[in-house]
């Protein structure tokens, strides 16, 4: 286990003005503190902390991310308290390590629904300052490092949480190195067929290619340094995960992979990058294709290189990755690699933003996932935005859009901007029209058609490739349906104020909200529609003197007006009627794109001539009944949630309804054949069929027919009686 003085000792040989009496003081405490706690290899727990700061050194990173490294599980696993530490080490440690501590105790039923929450909370905690990332990644790496200890039930759920999420966080945070070691570390465990696998088929290549890097090596050393280009070829092996993927990525065998073995061109300024690209390009036949410049384009993790594939000695590919020294640095370590780390002032998120293409990212992403969305969602959101092999899109005024694979022109509008994304109906892709789920291509340029009428469909959160799209879809979805929902709401609180003799003012409702447990007045509204907030107690709290007389419904139509049905069906709505002498105006209502969802009854439906009735139902909506329906007997003390609604269908209309009919027939071959043929002739269709009753003689069945009116049910009926295999045929009303 690492002394005291070398801990400080390996700060020094970066950081000159290291503090040491910092260093020291947060050691003792965070051993202290642990005690004589063990990990599950047996060794004392403070040996983790310290691991992990040791891995914040080889990083390079400022005092404070290595005391807090020594700190990061004093508040989770120990008696320290966040004022203790703020106390002896000053309130941004005790922030960041607070950071850094998972939620207590969650109320929450679901594994994924806990993890989603701690997510929550460490990105929110990365987006005030991204030291708490870069302690949580070293952290995972040690714990990953020695997850052999960890018992074998757990070993998996860690190790997929690590590929999920921890390794694409270093990933976009441009920290490649760390990103591959704990893939592989991962891989090891969720795949160890495949790892053993493929360790073993590397070992045999770099047996049987010998000298061949060597010789690599030197040949493009040679052909540089004659150019005036002094440069160092460090060549290295592709991990056994990287190979794993691409293998699955492009289904190929590990013999067809050309790239096993790279080689980087590290020069001293990006002039000689290009210069380097021109030499080897010109002494060398380059594979079509292969050539990539993110030196020009760099990626969002800041990841700048030239990328380009050559037939080398013995007609082998050759990959060659071309950079300066300093993007090798940020290639490797990436946002750990930036000044900001060594001037000590890595809180400084305002700079950092302005400063790194990684950490602007990041915020961004938190502050687009980070509220609202139920927890399954923001980790579903999350891995999206984790997850991106890129291509790179463009606005018809020249501005690059960052995208992942997959990602189709309503993915391009969202990340224009959310209103683009809301209103977007159409685009156009290199001037074509093109469909809204055509996959985009690198250098596609996407012009977005908007119209302020649209709204997008929910479908097109399972289109979408990115996290933002999917979550602002599921965001105006949310919203419409509140709307929906207050609508009916208001016109649900107006009838029942009407019905009391009292007057409804939304300013009166906007003033009782706090008693009633709302906040907001579209919020409450919505309640009233859903059924979670009645129209009575509504009535209660803005007049507390009055009291409800139940009174039965009484429907008597008068004036009309109009009620939609999802089925794109009309009815006639009386805009007045009396009820029990006295006045009470019915409900205009629209479907599912207005007002609320509308349905016919699940026993027995209903079919135009039939007199009906629409019943409020909490959650649902508005489902219709015809008025001889049994199961209206439960709604009569509720009287507010009646609707009078009537027909408004064509007589020349091709819709069918449902209905339901109970025949009982002969039991004999050939009976359903007649039936069915009767239903057939009239062309009425049958829908479902259920067999009730069987004894030797006869048969008792539910017939579920779709028929035009009940002029067309009632010949169905009769057609029925008059067969010689039927008893009787009745008409079954719920």
């Amino acid at each position: 286990m690492m002394r005291q003085y070398e801990l400080v000792e390996r700060v020094a040989a970066y950081n000159p003005q290291v503090n040491e009496d910092l260093l020291n003081r947060a050691y003792v405490y965070a051993m202290q503190k642990h005690g004589t706690q063990k990990r599950a290899s047996g060794d004392p727990y403070f040996s983790h902390p310290l691991e992990v700061a040791a891995i914040l050194t080889d990083l390079k990173l400022d005092d404070a991310s290595v005391v807090v490294a020594l700190l990061h599980d004093t508040i989770e696993d120990t008696t320290a308290t966040q004022e203790e530490i703020a106390n002896l080490f000053g309130p941004q440690i005790a922030t960041l390590v607070e950071g850094l501590t998972k939620i207590q105790r969650l109320d929450l039923v679901s594994r994924e629904a806990q993890q989603a929450e701690n997510l929550r909370k460490l990105l929110l905690a990365v987006a005030d300052d991204i030291r708490v990332l870069l302690v949580k990644l070293a952290d995972r790496l040690h714990n990953m490092r020695t997850i052999q200890y960890v018992r074998e039930d757990k070993r998996a759920r860690i190790a997929e949480e690590t590929m999920e999420i921890y390794a694409p966080l270093a990933g976009r945070m441009g920290m490649q190195s760390m990103r591959e070691e704990l893939e592989d570390l991962a891989f090891r465990i969720l795949n160890p067929e495949a790892y053993a696998t493929i360790s073993n088929k590397l070992q045999g290549l770099r047996e049987r290619t010998g000298g061949t890097v060597e010789m690599i090596t030197a040949d493009l050393e040679d052909r540089l340094r004659k150019s005036g280009i002094q440069a160092a070829i460090k060549s290295r092996q592709k991990r056994p995960y990287s190979i794993f993927a691409k293998m699955q990525r492009k289904s190929v065998g590990f013999e067809q992979l050309s790239d096993i073995f790279g080689f980087r061109v590290l020069v001293d300024s990006t002039e000689d990058c290009y210069r380097a690209l021109g030499i080897v390009h010109t002494s060398f036949r380059m594979v079509p294709g292969r050539f990539k410049d993110y030196i020009s384009t760099p990626k969002q993790n800041e990841y700048r290189s030239l990328h380009t594939t050559i037939i080398g000695p013995k007609q082998q590919r050759v990959e060659l990755q071309i950079r300066t020294v300093e993007m090798d640095r940020i290639a490797e370590y990436g946002i750990a690699a930036h000044p900001l780390y060594k001037e000590g002032i890595a809180g400084d998120r305002d700079r950092l933003m302005a400063e790194s293409r990684a950490y602007a990212w990041l915020r961004q992403t938190v502050e687009q996932i980070a509220h609202g969305d139920a927890p399954e969602e923001f980790l579903e959101h999350t891995k999206l935005e984790l997850f991106q092999d890129q291509v790179f899109c463009f606005t018809p005024k020249g501005r690059l859009i960052a995208l992942p694979r997959g990602a189709t022109p309503i993915d391009f509008a969202y990340a224009v901007h959310t209103d683009v994304g809301d209103t977007c109906v159409g685009a156009k892709v290199n001037g074509q029209l093109a469909p809204l789920v055509q996959p985009l291509q690198n250098g596609d340029e996407v012009e977005i058609i908007r119209s302020e009428a649209q709204r997008p469909p929910p479908a097109w959160g399972s289109i979408v490739a990115t996290g933002k799209a999917r979550a602002a879809i599921r965001r105006a979805t949310r919203a419409h349906v509140r709307r929906q929902y207050a609508g009916l709401g208001r016109h649900t609180l107006e009838r029942a104020f009407e019905k009391a003799g009292k007057t409804y003012s939304e300013s009166g409702f906007r003033n009782v909200l706090h008693r009633l447990g709302h906040g907001d007045l579209e919020d409450a509204l919505a309640a009233v529609g859903r059924g979670d907030l009645k129209p009575a107690i509504v009535l209660r709290a803005i007049y507390p003197d009055y009291r409800e007389d139940r009174i039965p419904p009484g429907l008597a139509p008068s004036e009309e007006g109009w009620l939609a049905s999802n089925r794109g069906l009309k009815f006639r709505l009386p805009a007045d009627y009396e009820m029990n002498g006295a006045s009470s105006r019915s409900l205009p209502i629209r479907g599912l794109d207005k007002d609320a969802p509308v349905r016919f009854a699940p026993e027995g439906g209903a079919v135009p001539g039939d007199r009906i009735v629409g019943i409020l139902v909490p959650g649902e909506g508005i489902t219709i009944y015809p008025i001889q329906s049994p199961q209206l007997s439960q709604f009569d003390d509720e009287p507010e949630r009646w609707v009078d609604v009537r027909w408004d269908v064509a007589e020349d209309s091709s819709e069918r309804f449902p209905a339901r009919v109970r025949v009982t027939a002969l039991n004999e071959p050939g009976t359903l054949a007649a039936i069915a043929e009767v239903v057939g002739v009239a062309d009425g269709n049958i829908d479902n069929l259920r067999m009730l009753k069987r004894d030797r003689d006869f048969t008792e069945m539910e017939i579920d027919l779709e028929v035009w009116n009940l002029k067309h049910l009632n010949r169905i009926m009769s057609d029925l009686r008059a067969k010689s295999v039927v008893s009787s045929v009745t008409r079954v009303n719920g």
